[in-house]
């Protein structure tokens, strides 16, 4: 049971960071803009949020096995038919529904985890399910390098459905049928159909944001602004809603669910950026580059179990505090290795190691104290509200990340096309771009300080 839904949480997190690293090579296969190859990573993680919500309710009315077994199989069809791919255009729809496939699966395996395993021995498989995730985020930078270097873009997406196939048979076979203990059966329609608008809206104007005059941009601005001030006041108004906005009524929840966000968009737009400096700007091998992203993730995985126990002593909001200071002067050596022509890749790994221990320290110490701030009877509801700011944190930082480089090469008079950038006009893009993860950095320790005021009082 528990290896069958850490196969599922490998999967997730191998599929982001490989595709992360495959950008480049993406974009030169389909001679793409940034703003279009950018869509490769954003459709799987707008629709994984958008879907997200909806699926997480519909299994707590239907159950919890034939979604999630269907979940594994969509996942499988979309990664094939993504290395079937004749163009930009298909693989984007297909990411689109392989982002569905896994909002399945991430809607349901900490429930199955946490329901099919005894008290005394949750805390060690949900310690394990993390693990994989740690794993599969680490290793995604460093197969996708090998893959690409060895074979074809393509297998990196044909590498999910074997082992996505052995998981529905296993899980056919050994997963108990759940049933539903829910009695309200109501399903927030109208909050369904407005949230996957609404974010899509927003990330795409966030990635036109280089074309902030474009009157198309605006037009998704305020089709975004519009669709989300609908959202919010139904789900206040719902008595059943997708999103239970009574969370955001504690100050601490509030802010820590935004220091999630800003933390994985921190993340995913130093991954952007670093892919096209170390293949595109350093001139790295798909294999040398993966090697060098993966510092970022195993850095991050050796440093969070060890985070619990400095919060306890320290606080949260300090060590928090302290994880960014790391991620900023690792910012600041990664620009001084951009100048540093000579030794430049070695103060870049140690850059990215400074970086993973900074977002390690700060990740679970922030995310213990949000959910801690929920009310008990939300508790959840908190989690999985977590999981989809962790994903929507993402997007947004990929979206901006996208914006801001196009809009620097755009200004260093290589227009927006970066297959056309020499490698030290690309370098010095991103150089300036990284002001968007330096941002990114001090408001998340803004927030998580925020965070430590006085906390909702929690009632059951």
């Amino acid at each position: 049971m528990v290896g069958l839904v850490c196969i599922g949480a490998f999967l997730g997190q191998l599929d982001a960071t490989i595709v992360q690293l495959a950008l480049p090579t993406l974009g030169k296969t389909f001679a793409a803009p940034l703003q279009q190859v950018s869509w490769v990573a954003l459709a799987y993680l707008v629709a994984f949020a958008s879907f997200l919500p909806i699926f997480g309710r519909l299994c707590e009315i239907f159950g919890r096995k034939s979604l999630y077994l269907a979940g594994y199989a969509l996942f499988v069809i979309a990664s094939a038919l993504c290395g079937l791919s004749t163009s930009l255009s298909e693989l984007i729809v297909f990411r689109v529904l392989q982002g569905i496939g896994g909002s399945l699966l991430g809607a349901n395996s900490i429930s199955i985890l946490v329901a099919a395993i005894g008290p005394k021995q949750r805390g060690k498989a949900l310690g394990i399910f993390a693990a994989a995730q740690a794993v599969g985020m680490s290793a995604g930078p460093a197969i996708g390098g090998l893959i690409l270097a060895a074979l074809d873009w393509r297998w990196l997406f044909w590498l999910a459905a074997p082992f996505g196939a052995a998981a529905i048979i296993v899980g056919w076979l050994a997963l108990p049928q759940t049933e539903t203990t829910e009695q309200d059966m109501r399903f927030d329609w109208r909050g369904a159909v407005l949230i996957g608008p609404a974010l899509i809206f927003l990330i795409v104007a966030l990635n036109h944001l280089s074309a902030l005059t474009s009157p198309l941009t605006m037009a998704f601005l305020a089709g975004s602004s519009a669709l989300g001030w609908l959202l919010i006041r139904h789900e206040r108004a719902s008595p059943r809603p997708l999103v239970d906005l009574l969370l955001f009524r504690s100050r601490a929840f509030c802010c820590g669910a935004i220091a999630v966000a800003l933390a994985y968009a921190l993340l995913y737009s130093m991954f952007f950026l670093m892919s096209f400096a170390l293949e595109h700007g350093y001139g790295d091998s798909p294999a040398a580059a993966g090697l060098r992203l993966a510092i970022i993730p195993v850095a991050l995985g050796a440093t969070a179990p060890f985070s619990g126990a400095l919060s306890d002593r320290l606080g949260a909001p300090l060590l928090s505090a302290a994880g960014m200071a790391c991620c900023l002067v690792a910012l600041l050596m990664l620009v001084i290795s951009g100048q540093d022509s000579g030794g430049g890749h070695l103060v870049a790994a140690a850059a990215f190691a400074l970086f993973g221990v900074g977002l390690g320290a700060f990740i679970a110490p922030n995310n213990h104290s949000t959910v801690e701030a929920a009310p008990a009877r939300l508790s959840g509801e908190a989690g999985s509200m977590l999981n989809l700011m962790r994903v929507l944190g993402a997007s947004l930082g990929v979206a901006a990340a996208t914006a801001s480089l196009s809009w620097r090469l755009e200004d260093a008079g290589a227009g927006q096309s970066w297959l056309g950038a020499t490698g030290p006009s690309l370098l010095r893009a991103v150089e300036a771009s990284l002001m968007i993860p330096a941002g990114l950095a001090a408001l998340a320790a803004a927030a998580a300080l925020c965070a430590a005021s006085p906390r909702a009082p929690k009632t059951a």
